[in-house]
């Protein structure tokens, strides 16, 4: 392409990533997306996105390269200005219909390609509403190919995205996983800006935000503005919802309600009230992330926490249950609660084959409290700062050999006397102690999670037991998770429960049972947007060869899927399934053998890989593996169930 000193640049936003117009006499006109230090990486992804992008409906790259000393991606440039130009007061209904209808096909398209935005906001669509009627979406930069992908519950700071046009499950606070619903939330908050002029929310800071996402109900756009037609206030509202499962589940369905509206509006300058959704059903088969048959176990595991929030006692929670029972689940159910106090979550999970090394998995725990400060402002990050060399004194190197990362927040520490075995491991326990309660206060209360603990080493069960039973410790909930069919009565984790309730302590037992029928069927109605009735027998399948195990269920109803033997019918536009077909195939009864069918039918390439990850544990970062051998990876399955 030709030089871009030709050009004559023009600015249509600025800021981390920022967007430019350029053009000049006989040149194609482009688009500059320039991103500052920090963000390289999206304009990279982007650009290796521009196969599967259509000018029909994105700005596609062209190249990407330097410009004024920053990483810029040149983009075609369909014409039109960003959307959020036209906004700060109400639209009228023609002209949100005009943007709305083709925003909606856009996405669509999107979808269709197999990507999830995860940025859709106002800055990120192109109108040219005054010429060919066209919206184009830009900012591919975090798009990704997954289907469905999970989100840890990072600070809010550093999630990818725009916290105002976030849903509920980009903020890692809700135990759900993104898809492309997740747009459609987004693109739901956008349609409340054009119809209201205002978004859904205000908010003062990074967590109020997610507060509101996840717990605030917005007041409904008709209400806001009495113009706003009743039915295009309740499509928004259904964009809004807060579980994905509640929402529009395709941009389709949101585009046919949205042309039904438009033809009302045309031929009688009014539009009735009408069914929402009635074409809006997915060919694809999404498993609700919603969890069955545990409302009074969750409930049990909130009220331990609300009770350290109000009183700023510690508790002890253990959830017990078979290998994909959904104890994981049933825990992580904890993000959402933890948002109105500002609480925060560490977790770790112990490795069968890691029981030699001392406080391997709380260290892990840890180094993601760590981290978290890291992304944080200087001024907070001084304010963590001061707490924690407070807290330790001379004896910073030890948690510095625990966490590495802390000598970035606290700086290079002394050495510590050699002591005595006994004598140094009661110093560690002393330390840990006043390290966690820098972190544990009546200002953000902390949830420690401790997965596995079949497999916990003795030194970390030890450290437990002096936690628990330490009045000092305050404003902590410990929640433990361990398999009941691998801990016997000599196993050390009971003897040391039993010292733990003798000294007074409060503990919690949460036992998972194995699900009923009516919840399994539950599952696989939903899953199938069809009635109970109409699936029981298919349920009652599932029930039998899987004994309500959540995990083997999902994993057998999923197989049925992708063997072919249930199957989305596009004419009647409803799941089709036969019985005697399922029944001939012979399924196994237990979860190894089908986990094992399913992992042979991946690629020779996938699977030489899936062996070389089982080797570095349950936890390792990417770069480890990526080191020796560059190799194509296929997700499969985890263990977390609904």
């Amino acid at each position: 392409m030709n030089e871009l000193s030709s050009y004559v640049v023009s600015p249509l936003r600025e800021g981390g990533i920022s967007l430019y117009r350029g053009s000049g006499d006989g040149l194609a006109p482009i688009l500059l997306v320039a991103a500052g230090e920090a963000l390289p990486e999206r304009l990279e992804h982007e650009h290796a996105l521009k196969d599967e992008l259509d000018a029909d409906w994105a700005a596609r790259p062209v190249t990407l390269t330097h410009h004024d000393g920053r990483m810029t991606l040149v983009l075609e440039d369909p014409g039109g200005v960003p959307l959020d130009r036209l906004l700060g007061q109400p639209l009228d209904v023609s002209h949100f219909l005009r943007i709305a209808i083709p925003l909606a096909v856009a996405l669509r398209r999107v979808h269709e390609r197999g990507l999830i935005h995860k940025d859709i906001k106002p800055a990120n669509i192109l109108v040219d509403d005054a010429a060919s009627g066209g919206v184009w979406l830009t900012g591919f930069g975090i798009a990704s190919r997954l289907p469905r992908e999970h989100q840890a519950p990072a600070p809010p700071e550093v999630i990818a995205g725009t916290l105002a046009y976030m849903s509920p499950e980009q903020t890692g606070r809700m135990n759900r996983s993104v898809d492309s619903r997740s747009d459609l939330y987004s693109l739901g908050v956008t349609f409340y800006e054009m119809l209201t002029g205002a978004l859904p929310f205000t908010a003062a800071d990074p967590m109020e935000w997610v507060h509101c996402h996840i717990a605030r109900q917005p007041v409904p756009p008709h209400e806001r503005v009495v113009n706003v037609p009743g039915s295009l206030s309740a499509i928004v509202m259904r964009l809004l919802a807060k579980t994905a499962e509640e929402r529009y589940q395709t941009a389709a369905g949101v585009e046919a309600d949205l042309r039904s509206c438009l033809a009302e509006w045309e031929a009688h300058g009014q539009i009735e009230p009408f069914p929402l959704g009635g074409c809006d059903v997915s060919d694809r088969l999404l498993i609700p992330e919603k969890l069955y048959g545990r409302e009074r176990e969750i409930n049990a595991l909130l009220a331990s926490f609300d009770r350290v929030v109000a009183t700023g006692t510690l508790e002890l929670v253990l959830v017990s249950g078979y290998s994909g029972i959904g104890k994981s689940s049933v825990v992580n159910e904890l993000h959402k609660a933890l948002v109105p106090p500002r609480g925060l979550f560490a977790s770790g999970k112990f490795d069968q084959y890691k029981r030699d090394i001392p406080y391997a998995t709380l260290a892990q725990a840890i180094q993601s409290l760590v981290r978290s400060l890291l992304s944080q402002s200087e001024a907070e990050l001084g304010h963590w700062r001061a707490s924690l060399i407070d807290a330790l004194g001379p004896n910073g190197q030890l948690m510095v050999n625990l966490v590495p990362e802390l000598e970035l927040v606290i700086g290079k520490q002394p050495p510590v006397a050699d002591l005595p075995p006994q004598d140094a491991q009661n110093r560690f326990q002393i330390v840990f102690r006043r390290f966690l309660a820098v972190f544990a206060r009546r200002e953000h209360p902390l949830a420690l999670f401790l997965d596995d603990l079949q497999w916990l080493d003795a030194a970390t069960l030890n450290l437990v037991e002096h936690l628990v039973t330490h009045p000092e410790v305050r404003h902590l909930l410990l929640v433990g998770a361990y398999r009941d069919n691998e801990v016997g009565p000599a196993h050390p984790l009971l003897r040391t429960l039993e010292a733990i309730r003798k000294a007074g302590a409060r503990v919690a037992e949460i036992v998972l049972a194995p699900l009923g029928l009516d919840d399994v069927g539950q599952l696989v109605a939903d899953a199938l947007h069809c009635e109970p009735g109409r699936v029981r027998p298919l349920a009652q399948l599932v029930q039998e060869k899987t004994g309500g195990n959540p995990f083997f269920a999902i994993q057998f109803f999923t197989a049925l899927a992708e063997e072919g033997l249930l199957a989305f019918d596009p004419i009647t536009r409803a799941w089709q399934w036969n019985m005697d077909r399922i029944r001939a195939r012979s399924y196994t009864d237990n979860v190894v053998d089908l986990m094992v069918g399913k992992l042979k039918r991946l690629s020779s390439t996938t699977q030489e890989a899936l062996k070389q990850l089982a080797c570095l544990g349950n936890v390792a970062p990417t770069a480890t593996f990526a080191r020796p051998t560059r190799l194509r990876i296929t997700t499969v399955p985890s263990a977390s169930t609904p």
